[in-house]
């Protein structure tokens, strides 16, 4: 089989719903849905590196694969009498029970942090970053045609996951977060 069609030479592409331009906002939304599945690769591949210390990490971060995948398929199709969504509510419920056990293990947050720390804490912070570049395509799409809320939901909710995971890579690591020296106290 060969991976190369040449069908997108003139800058179109295939849809669950048709021929469209690449810039379409549909193509754009899933297509930085699927920009973020692969940071989300790279992150399961560091917690991986590190060992069993982030083995929920990482298991984690594959199931969210999937459900990266489900978005894209959700966003994919126009009509949703002829597939039902893949993504439920379940899946943002899921995400934050996963939040509320690794904010156990965070520290209290007072201020700002900058993204960085320890090398899996940062491809954290450039996933929540991307997740949120997603979030606003799928939010444009939304705009102008028909789409699964439950979509922008669980991207809405995923940021905040990567947000606190990438805290909880520094808190096992042992490195401290740096915070934004002009920040008062913002969170309570």
């Amino acid at each position: 089989m060969k991976m190369y069609t040449r069908s997108g030479d003139k800058g179109q592409t295939s849809a669950g719903f048709g021929r469209v331009r690449k810039d379409d906002d549909r193509v754009e939304a899933y297509g930085t849905i699927d920009e973020l599945n692969s940071f989300v690769g790279q992150a399961a591949a560091l917690a991986e590196v590190e060992g069993k210390l982030f083995d929920d990490l990482k298991g984690q971060l594959i199931r969210i694969q999937h459900e990266l995948f489900d978005c894209g398929s959700d966003l994919a199709f126009v009509e949703r009498g002829k597939q039902d969504y893949k993504v439920q509510a379940e899946m943002a419920k899921q995400l934050e029970l996963w939040m509320d056990a690794y904010e156990e293990e965070n520290p209290p947050l007072e201020r700002f942090i900058l993204p960085g720390g320890s090398l899996l804490a940062a491809t954290l912070h450039v996933c929540r970053t991307v997740c949120r570049r997603a979030e606003r395509r799928t939010v444009t799409m939304a705009g102008s045609c028909e789409a699964n809320p439950e979509v922008i939901r669980y991207l809405n909710r995923l940021s905040d996951y990567l947000f606190v995971a990438a805290r909880l890579a520094n808190t096992r690591a042992g490195k401290p977060e740096t915070e934004y020296e002009r920040s008062g106290k913002v969170f309570r």
